[in-house]
This record gives C-alpha cells, sequence and structure tokens, in this order.
C-alpha cells in the first residue's frame, strides 16, 4: 500500500507525473479523510466534482475513524519539529504522516515537510518525479 498525499493527487489529476501508473500499480493507492478533504475542496472545475469525489470514495480509506491517539501523535510530530527548529507548515500533513506510521505505509509525495518528518520519526516516504 501506498498513502498518496494531496500534492501527488493534484499532479496526477492535471496530468503532470512523469511516468503514469500501471494498474497494478492503482490498486496499491489508499488515502485517508485529511487527504480526501484537501483534494475534494480543492477542487475547481464543478463539472468534475461530482465524479472525482465518487472515485476518491472508492480509494481505500486507513484510519477511518481516526482514533485520538493518532491526533495526539500528529501534535508530537509537530511539536518535535518546531523544538529541532523547523515549523511544518500544514498541521494536516502531521496527521497524514501519523495515519502512515501507525499503518506502516510510505507517503507519496512532492511536498518538504514530510521529507523533514521521516528525518526524525518512522515515517518512510516516496517523492513524486514530474515531467
Amino acid at each position: 500500500m501506498i498513502l498518496v498525499d494531496t500534492s501527488v493527487w493534484i499532479q496526477l489529476l492535471n496530468e503532470k507525473v512523469k511516468k503514469p501508473l500501471a494498474p497494478k500499480d492503482l490498486l496499491r493507492l489508499v488515502t485517508c479523510g485529511p487527504i480526501t478533504q484537501e483534494v475534494l475542496q480543492g477542487i475547481r472545475q464543478e463539472e468534475f466534482a461530482g465524479r472525482i469525489r465518487e472515485a476518491f470514495l472508492a480509494i481505500p480509506h486507513l484510519c477511518n475513524p481516526t482514533r485520538l491517539d493518532t491526533f495526539l501523535e500528529a501534535a508530537e510530530i509537530y511539536r518535535y519539529g518546531r523544538r529541532n527548529g523547523y515549523t511544518i507548515r500544514s498541521s494536516t500533513d502531521c496527521l497524514i504522516a501519523a495515519i502512515a506510521i501507525e499503518n506502516s505505509v510510505p507517503v507519496w509525495h512532492t511536498d518538504r515537510d514530510f521529507g523533514f518528518i521521516a528525518k526524525y520519526t518512522r515515517l518512510e516516504v516516496l517523492q513524486l518525479k514530474l515531467k
């Protein structure tokens, strides 16, 4: 399984990915509540909103519902970064990282915060290659 961050979904939806995904890879992709929210709230073309929503709801979701312990871990990820001189730009990224760590899945991303989080946690990350 691979947890696909919003930063990658944006690239996939805008067809800016260097190497298209093989059908077998599509079956390994998962999402979570915070990513679903970010992607769906960012849709600008109303004519596609319903279809994208339907497609997203068909993707397996991790931590549904999200446990309180996951939110507490996200807060610790944020605080640890700040204590070490790095303020993570989005507390949602901390929650996504905590969900990935809890489920032992890598996060596929283009967001620099995940690279930093991976340096001081058990988070495994995959970088997206763009066109």
